[in-house]
Formats: structure tokens, C-alpha cells, sequence
């Protein structure tokens, strides 16, 4: 798919891997809804990038807000043809730790905000995609999802992220078999440690031996790369069904 002229929406857009995806998509001439919690940052953001961007605040675990939000994406654009979907967040809790066993609520919340929100924005933004004009190829849509290497490499403590993002991989290919005969691709990006404001806090020395952790090259993966691969995705119709890596080839230790 041509992203020049298309209508694209961003969950998590704020922020690291989202804002730099949201940043690649105007660099590529689309007009983008950024959908955040983090009223301040996309206003920023929006303002930075000029009239091409708009933004609604939406929580993802809220779904009169999601589906106002991809209401207000298609309304504004004329219709949804690229979502990406970045929103997420993580808890580290050992489900047997020296304070007592796993809190269930904080394991729900990771999977309420990683794993529904994400499936109850691809719901709303299907929907809106599948009343699209066919282009040459006869597709009407793409949507990025995002999961982790957690889902495949999680370390201790990792149980509920871990799940969530196993959660995103698993629904990938169901989703793009049964939104093929809507012309809708659906593939997921699984990064590997990126350098994001979740690591924005550490020391930096530990923000070196994260990165020197990723076999090549010896770094945290900067947002630009996966924005890099939403771009590749969202422009190469063969991609469908599948997650990939962006990992720098690390499998993570137990702990």
C-alpha cells in the first residue's frame, strides 16, 4: 500500500516507538490520528508535525473511547486505511515473590491494556477499513500490531507481560486469514530492548549493559528502526500473517 495521501491511526503515539511511527507516517505524506492517553505529549507532537496530525484522548481499556476515537480518525480523514498499534505497559512481579503471590489485578491490567486493548482497537479499525476502496491489489487496510521477544524469550518475573504479547502473536495469523476477504493485512512487530521511555529512567550504565546484551549491533534499538519496519510492512503486500523480530538476533536470559 501507497502511504502517500492515506489515513492512518497511531495508539500510543505519544511516545517512543509510536511517535516515531507517527513521525515516518507524515514524512510519508499521511494524515495521522494519534490516539494517547498523554494529553501533553500528543499536543506536542500534533503541533510539531503540522495540520497532517490530529489528536483524541482515548484509553484502550475503554471501549466507548476506542471505538470514538477510530470514529473520529475516519470522520476526519475520510475513512482508515493503516493502524498501528503501540500502546502497552509492563509489570515486573514474580508470581511466588518474597512479598506474596502475583496480584491478580495488576496481572489483569497488563493484559486488559496489551492484549484487549489491542484487539478492541483492530475490531473498530477493521470495521472502518473494510469500506474502503479496493486499491490494484485489492487490499483496503493494514494494521501493525505490537508484541515483544518477551513472548517468545520471557524472563522471570515477565508472566503477565509475557502472556499478553504471546497473546498479540497468537491472534496475528487468525486475524489476517479472516480479513483477507476484506483485502486487510495484518502482521505484528515483536522488538526487542528499544530505547524508549519505559528505560528512559535507568541509570546509564545499565542502559549500556542492556545494549550490549543485543548480539549486533551492540545498542538499544533506536524507535526510527521500527518505525522503519511499519513503513516496509505497510508497503510490501506480501506481508501478511506474521510476526518478526527486530531484535539485533538477543533471546533473553532467564533473568
Amino acid at each position: 500500500m501507497n502511504i502517500q495521501g492515506k489515513s492512518a491511526l497511531v495508539s500510543g503515539g505519544a511516545s517512543g516507538l509510536g511517535a516515531a511511527t507517527v513521525r515516518m507516517l507524515v514524512a510519508k505524506g499521511a494524515k495521522v490520528m494519534i490516539v494517547d492517553i498523554n494529553e501533553t505529549a500528543s499536543q506536542k507532537l500534533a503541533q510539531e508535525l503540522g495540520s497532517s496530525v490530529a489528536f483524541v484522548k482515548a484509553d484502550v481499556t475503554n471501549t466507548d473511547q476506542v471505538k470514538t476515537a477510530v470514529a473520529e480518525a475516519g470522520n476526519r480523514q475520510g475513512g482508515l486505511h493503516i493502524t498501528v498499534i503501540a500502546a502497552g505497559i509492563g509489570v515486573a512481579e514474580k508470581v511466588l515473590g518474597k512479598e506474596g503471590i502475583h496480584d491478580l489485578g495488576r496481572y489483569l491490567r497488563v493484559i486488559q491494556v496489551n492484549l484487549v486493548g489491542t484487539f478492541d482497537v483492530i475490531r473498530y479499525a477493521a470495521e472502518l477499513m473494510a469500506r474502503n476502496q479496493p486499491d490494484e491489489d485489492g487490499g483496503r487496510g493494514v494494521i501493525v500490531t505490537t508484541a515483544s521477544v518477551a513472548a517468545f524469550d520471557g524472563q522471570i518475573g515477565q508472566v503477565a507481560y509475557s502472556a499478553s504479547k504471546g497473546g498479540i502473536v497468537g491472534m496475528t495469523l487468525p486475524l489476517a486469514r479472516e480479513f483477507a476477504r476484506e483485502g486487510i493485512r495484518v502482521a505484528t512487530i515483536a522488538p526487542g530492548i528499544f530505547d524508549t521511555p519505559l528505560l528512559a529512567g535507568l541509570p546509564e550504565p545499565a542502559r549500556v549493559s542492556l545494549g550490549q546484551q543485543v548480539p549486533f549491533p551492540k545498542r538499544l534499538g533506536q524507535p526510527k528502526e521500527y518505525a522503519a519496519l511499519v513503513q516496509h510492512i505497510v508497503e510490501n503486500n506480501m506481508l501478511n500473517g506474521e510476526t518478526i523480530r527486530l531484535d539485533g538476533a538477543i533471546r533473553m536470559a532467564p533473568k
